[in-house]
Parts: C-alpha cells; structure tokens; sequence
C-alpha cells in the first residue's frame, strides 16, 4: 500500500530522472534575449574586422533587445529563473565584454598597458554591476540606480565610436575614448542614485504639446541618430552626479547664504 511520502518521493525521483528542463523552457522570451546575445556577438566580430561602425550599431541593437526581453515574458507570463540568469549572462557579454573589447580595438590599443587596463576595468565595473543587481532585486526603492545602468555604459562607449565615424574629424579622439570607457566603467559601480524612470505612466494622458516634442525628437533622431543618443546617455550619466554634488550640506548651506 502506497503513502503520500513514497507517491512524493517517487515523483521527486521521476522528476530528476527527466532532468531539469522536463517543465521546457519559455520559447519568446529566451529566443529575445538570445538575439541580444548574437548582436552582442556579432559586434564583437565585426569591431575584430574593423567595422567599427556596425559593431557600435549592433550594440544598440542588443540594447533594443534586451529591453524587449523582460516585457515579452512579463506580458506573456512567461517569467521563469532560467531565463533571468541567461539575461544576465547575456548582459554581460553585451554590455561588458563587447563595449569593452571595441573600444579597445577602436583607440585604446594604441595607449599600450594603460588602454588595455582601461578597458578591462570597464569589463571588470560591468560585472561588478551586474552582480549588485541581482543582489539588490526587491531591497532598493524602484526608482533608483545605484550607479548608471549596464546599457547606459555600453552606450557611451558605443555611442563615442559611432558619433565619430559621423564626424572623422574629432580631435584627441583616442584621449577622449580614454576617458569616456573609464567613466563609464567606474559609473557603474558608484554609490550615486540614478533616476530609473521606472516611475512614468504610459497609461495616463498627457498635455497635447508632449506629443509635438515626441515629433522633434524623432526628427533629431533621423537626422544624427549617433549624436542625439550619445547626448542623451552623456547627460543622463552626469545627472546623478548633479544631484549628489546638489544634495551635499555644504551646497545647501551655500544656498542659504545672503547675497
């Protein structure tokens, strides 16, 4: 006569005979991120043949598709642990690995030691942000980043490579590609709160002028995609810094001095 605890344990048995993907695996999702993954790939490729401009392109395209990933799964309800670690090992490779490897095949090889330890600190602060992600999911207010997002940093270092194949004649490009991969890297890390927009509601109704600015805004973006967007991630990378140096006591007490 079988008991509840032997009918248990032989499912637990049957389960790990069918190993650990008996359940599948969500299909849209996964195939999302996993198309970020072969942008991020083929960036990479593409910067070791010298197609600086397309590697830059194809990290915005990963950008676009790691953004997807995490909407698709939660509209379809498909969220699934499996799927938040191969986002995150896809992140790392898209917003780590090829970011850094890029700039450093662009500018940074031509500083020696210096370049090469400069792009593997932002590799390393890309990392270093993913991991403090993951482990502060649920513990931090919503809408904050503590330190500019992954993407954010791609974007810049990305950004710099494909504003510059727009204007070939940028002077001191390779020092300012120095500064930004460093930037970026370490803005990763900072313990600076970074507004995550997180709090903005498509769903409600907006003034009619709002719709005009969203026209002139892709306008820009037809007109110098690589400008607009490396400006845009430039100043929001410096916003946090803003606040911070705002929030400061000294600031405020500055503020409250008699003129």
């Amino acid at each position: 006569m079988s008991t509840p605890e032997s009918d248990q344990n032989c499912c637990v048995e049957d389960a790990n005979k069918r190993g650990p993907f008996s359940s599948g695996i969500y299909l849209l999702p996964n195939a999302v991120t996993l198309s970020a993954l072969f942008s991020a790939f083929f960036a990479i490729t593409e910067a070791m043949a010298g197609h600086y401009k397309t590697a830059a392109v194809a990290v915005f395209i990963a950008m676009i598709l790691d953004g997807m990933d995490g909407r698709v799964a939660r509209l379809t309800n498909s969220q699934s642990r499996f799927g938040e670690q191969l986002d995150s090992l896809s992140d790392m490779v898209s917003f780590g690995v090829a970011p850094a490897l890029i700039v450093y095949m662009w500018q940074l090889k031509h500083f020696g030691r210096i370049g090469y330890s400069v792009a593997f600190i932002y590799c390393a602060c890309a990392a270093l942000r993913l991991a403090l992600f993951n482990t502060l999911i649920g513990k931090v207010d919503k809408k904050w980043f503590i330190g500019i997002p992954s993407p954010t940093a791609a974007a810049l270092v990305a950004g710099l490579v494909w504003v510059h194949h727009g204007y070939e004649k940028i002077p001191y490009i390779e020092w300012f590609a120095l500064g930004i991969t460093l930037f970026a890297g370490l803005s990763m890390v900072v313990q600076i709160k970074f507004w995550s927009f997180k709090e903005i509601n498509i769903n409600r109704t907006v003034p009619f002028f709002v719709m005009l600015l969203i026209v002139l805004i892709l306008l820009a973006l037809s007109w110098q995609p690589s400008l607009i967007l490396f400006a845009f991630f430039l100043a929001y990378s410096l916003s946090g810094y803003v606040m911070w140096l705002w929030s400061k006591p000294w600031q405020r007490k500055k503020s409250t001095f008699p003129r």
